[in-house]
């Protein structure tokens, strides 16, 4: 019996398909409701609980933080329809799969693990989050904002319990990943904004027009925590914009998008940052200048809406985990391609949960994701003007499948010519990291430019030539 059940379901993880390695068919395109369930979820998430909570830590003003968040939200927005969307429906491929056929198999194998890796860290973030949560019941120390290495043997064990839920659900595929995400997001927002409400008369707010004068004074006060760095309305809008700069700058999202009918669907990604990036991360903001000291989101939330936040915490980890593990998952697969991708994906939810276990990621969440977004940012400008522009430059799109190389000089030079650039600016201009992705991006997409004109006029010539002789 056992046997026979072990059989049926290694027939039935065989045939889960997600067309990794090939074009979404017509007929499993998908229209607007998945990618709004989507987005919502992903981004009304765990990470919430702790940008919102970094922001009134780092000194940011009320109004700094309002007008930031609309206008590098709205950025975000233009920047998934505008740039990842189109590249996305065009090809209909992952990421991972279209970079081997512009950057050959070794550059985007080399990309591809650093990316999948990358992908990784963020997800063990998320799973750290909701274990925060999961421990609540088995009075589990919670690690603090100094802890480096796992803090006992039960925060191991339920980062553990967690993660292996994350994994499955994610082994199971887009569909299933969005459908969590659809049932999840409307509980989990309104949890959010219940919570908040909830603990302001803890803060002296007893009226609408008290709210502004406790946001000024108590919350969003413009004073930065001993040893952080004063942020202002410029770091709000950058990091709003550039937080998902991997997703949408990146093209890391051509994984999901490549399921849309159209390429405004995009602009589904606002369902996300303003529900997500802008009420909850004020929310959360609220829920840390009443939490009298407590660091951890699972102990926030459930000091502040009871076991209701405790429960929305792991259920917000999940939601930005699953999907995340799903991409990361997509990306080793592109390395080893004789693997289901049932079985790379179980091997990815194992890898992250290791590292969510070292709760020091959480706690410089805000870091890492500058960081995560700007090592991956220039392959994406190599993907959109590959895909989008080459041939009306009168270059070689997909050049490496073209030409039949493993290795494009082109895209390599510029992935690490930019970030080089970018490190330069950072340690001698001195430059922070949540405001190098803009430069970044004109200078791989100038070096792209420029480097591949040099190397296909090369190719170009070397065709007619034979072409020539042949015809001779």
């Amino acid at each position: 019996m056992e046997t026979e059940k072990l059989n049926w379901l290694e027939k039935r993880l065989q045939t889960l398909d997600e067309y990794e390695r090939e074009p979404v068919p017509e007929k499993k395109l998908k229209g607007w409701r998945g990618f709004l369930g989507m987005y919502a979820g992903e981004h009304t998430a765990g990470t919430e609980f702790v940008i919102g909570a970094l922001f009134v830590a780092h000194g940011v003003s009320f109004m700094d933080l309002v007008i930031g968040l609309i206008i590098g939200n709205l950025l975000a927005v233009f920047s998934w329809a505008f740039l990842c969307a189109p590249v996305a429906v065009k090809t209909k491929l992952t990421l991972y799969w279209q970079l081997k056929k512009i950057c050959g198999d070794h550059l985007a194998s080399l990309y591809n693990v650093v990316n999948a890796i990358m992908f990784c860290f963020l997800a063990g973030a998320m799973i750290a989050v909701a274990a925060t949560a999961v421990g609540l019941p088995f009075q589990i120390p919670m690690p603090g904002l100094d802890d480096l290495f796992p803090t006992s043997i039960g925060w191991i064990l339920t980062v553990f319990f967690v993660g292996t839920i994350i994994t499955i659900i994610a082994i199971a595929g887009y569909e299933y990943v969005a459908r969590f995400a659809n049932i999840s997001f409307p509980w989990m927002f309104l949890v959010f904004v219940a919570a908040a409400i909830a603990v302001l008369p803890s803060l002296g707010v007893e009226s609408v027009s008290g709210f502004t004068t406790a946001a000024n004074e108590q919350i969003w006060t413009g004073v930065a925590a001993e040893g952080l760095t004063q942020f202002t309305v410029w770091h709000v809008i950058f990091f709003a914009w550039f937080a998902n700069m991997a997703m949408h700058i990146g093209m890391s999202d051509m994984s999901i998008l490549r399921y849309a009918k159209k390429w405004q669907y995009g602009f589904a990604s606002a369902a996300g940052m303003f529900f997500g990036h802008f009420i909850a991360w004020m929310a959360s903001g609220v829920l840390m200048a009443a939490a009298a000291g407590a660091v951890a989101p699972g102990l926030i939330a459930y000091n502040s809406a009871g076991i209701a936040g405790a429960i929305c915490v792991v259920i917000a980890g999940w939601t930005t985990a699953n999907p995340t593990i799903y991409r990361a998952g997509l990306a080793f697969q592109s390395v080893t391609p004789n693997w289901k991708r049932w079985k790379v994906t179980l091997f990815t939810g194992f890898f992250t949960t290791v590292i969510a276990c070292f709760p020091a990621l959480v706690m410089n969440l805000l870091d890492f994701v500058a960081l995560y977004g700007l090592v991956l940012m220039p392959m994406g400008a190599v993907v959109l003007l590959d895909v989008l522009f080459f041939k009306k430059f009168n270059l070689i799109p997909n050049y490496a499948e073209q030409v039949g190389i493993k290795f494009n000089w082109a895209a390599a030079i510029t992935w690490f010519f930019t970030l080089g650039f970018c490190l330069f600016l950072n340690l001698y201009a001195g430059i922070e990291i949540f405001f190098l992705g803009l430069p970044g991006w004109f200078v791989a997409v100038g070096v792209y430019i420029g480097m591949s004109y040099l190397i296909h006029t090369k190719s170009i010539k070397k065709t007619e030539k034979i072409e020539h002789t042949e015809q001779s």
